[in-house]
């Protein structure tokens, strides 16, 4: 423990309190602060003008990464005949239906994302206890219900990622890990922050990107300054 406290110490050290940073200025501090014996992922954090306790600010997205998440994604797709096929030639890890259903109540959890055809929905449905909570749940919002789960499969693999606003306003997400270096994690950064500029709610009044920070697995975090991302 002692460790660890002196390693988050250190990592404190190199971060100036309080300061905003450009976007490069943030990467580069993020990464400078990692000191883990493995490959941390960075999450950014995204404070926004928005009430999510009404249903017309509700900011809720997918994009795909165009470099990925660093890690193998496994993916489970409920579908049947044709469907079935085309899951497994996409390459999901997991196909099946009911049979998949029975397995997961019974505590089988080893899969990363969960992608369903229209009409299994009404027998996964019976999974929202179980799938809900742990963010697993298909939703057409985010293309994870749909007839084209050859596609759906494939962008899950390639590092694709949903988001959603919290009841404090704030969206959560992974970027990348450490080892992508300064212009593959901005280029991550860039497509999901144009992806959550894009879906500002037409009732959010004021300033929309009110906070922005950067962190890694173990280290502090580094705050960006707003006005560096207006010309996305």
């Amino acid at each position: 423990m002692s460790k660890r406290g002196k390693r988050i110490v250190e990592a404190k050290r190199k971060i100036e309190w309080g300061k905003r940073h450009t976007l490069r200025e943030a990467v580069e501090l993020v990464i400078k602060a990692a000191s883990a014996k493995f490959d941390e992922t960075v999450d950014i954090a995204v404070r926004l003008g928005v009430k999510p306790q009404h249903a017309d600010q509700m900011v809720r997205g997918s994009v795909v990464l165009p470099n990925g998440l660093g890690k193998t994604v496994r993916v489970l797709v409920f579908a049947k005949g044709d469907k079935e096929k085309e899951a497994l030639e996409a390459g999901a890890d997991f196909v099946g239906s009911d049979d998949i259903i029975e397995k997961i109540k019974g505590g089988w959890l080893e899969f990363d994302r969960v992608v369903a055809t229209p009409d299994m929905m009404g027998s996964v449905g019976k999974l929202g206890k179980i799938l809900g909570p742990r963010g697993l749940m298909p939703n057409p919002k985010v293309g994870t219900v749909t007839f084209d789960v050859g596609n759906a499969v494939r962008e899950l693999k390639a590092g694709k990622v949903e988001f959603r606003v919290e009841k404090a306003g704030i969206v959560h997400s992974p970027v990348g890990k450490i080892s992508f270096g300064v212009d593959k994690l901005i280029e991550n950064i860039n497509a999901i922050l144009e992806t959550i500029i894009k879906l500002k709610p037409a009732s959010s009044k004021g300033t929309y990107l009110k906070n922005l920070s950067l962190s890694s697995t173990m280290g502090p975090g580094v705050k960006i300054d707003p006005l560096d991302i207006k010309n996305i």
